[in-house]
């Protein structure tokens, strides 16, 4: 029989169950680490689908073969690379690679948004708000934007404004042109030319379509709008 007294087994196992404790606590939280090394050489957790979110003009196929991914690759293979490798097309803004257990990879990408049209050798270049030719086939792929004669910097920051800001006045704008005086744009809306400045605000843009209904409700039909006098809309009646 044991002559332990109470009082040390009791403190005995408490020791026990303390390091039983700190040995899980520290498998929990080592999980991270020593957890992928272990899933990555199982079968089970291989690549077998690709999920691609956020792709309109470039085509899944380009981003697959940027991937470089094959049923051989585990979802636990570090997602840093893919990232990099997906975020390298000049098309793409941004992109995260994303794990969806037990074999799927998420590919979520930011694409560089189209803002204009410019006419090249008797075709079109698509162009964003940085100034740069975006590898989109307008040809192949729908895109709707207006179309300016060159990719002027200050035409460009201007029409991506427009994108964000008024959408609906961006949709009905069809091309962009130098007027006559220095810094004076036409915008071409679907029903109606608007002579402005290269400076001109949201606010002021914002101004059109209460004009234009005012118009409507008059039963009055103009030329054209202009907004490059302080304060005023001038509608240029037919």
């Amino acid at each position: 029989m044991s002559d332990e007294k109470p009082e040390s087994r009791r403190s005995r196992l408490g020791s026990i169950r303390l390091l039983a404790l700190a040995l899980a606590a520290l498998l929990i939280v080592g999980a991270p680490l020593w957890a992928p090394l272990i899933f990555r050489r199982m079968a089970f957790f291989h690549v077998r689908r690709i999920e691609i979110v956020g792709a309109r003009y470039v085509a899944p196929s380009d981003i697959l073969a940027r991937l470089r991914v094959d049923t051989t690759v585990s979802v636990w293979d570090p997602l840093g690379p893919l990232e990099q490798r997906v975020a390298s097309h000049p098309e793409i803004a941004t992109a995260t690679v994303s794990r969806k257990l037990p074999g799927t990879l998420v590919v979520r990408v930011t694409e560089r948004v189209p803002v204009a049209l410019v006419p090249a050798s008797g075709d079109f270049r698509v162009y964003d708000e940085r100034g740069v030719a975006l590898p989109i086939d307008p040809t192949k792929v729908a895109v709707d934007a207006p179309v300016i004669m060159q990719p002027d910097p200050n035409v460009l920051h201007l029409l991506a404004a427009m994108r964000l800001g008024l959408p609906d006045l961006y949709a009905r704008l069809s091309a962009v042109r130098r007027g006559g005086a220095p810094n004076e744009l036409i915008l071409q809306l679907k029903t109606i030319p608007v002579r402005t400045m290269q400076d001109v605000t949201l606010d002021r843009l914002a101004q059109i379509e209460p004009v234009e209904a005012d118009l409507n409700r008059k039963q009055l039909h103009a030329l054209e709008l202009d907004l490059r006098y302080r304060d005023q809309v001038i509608a240029r009646l037919q």
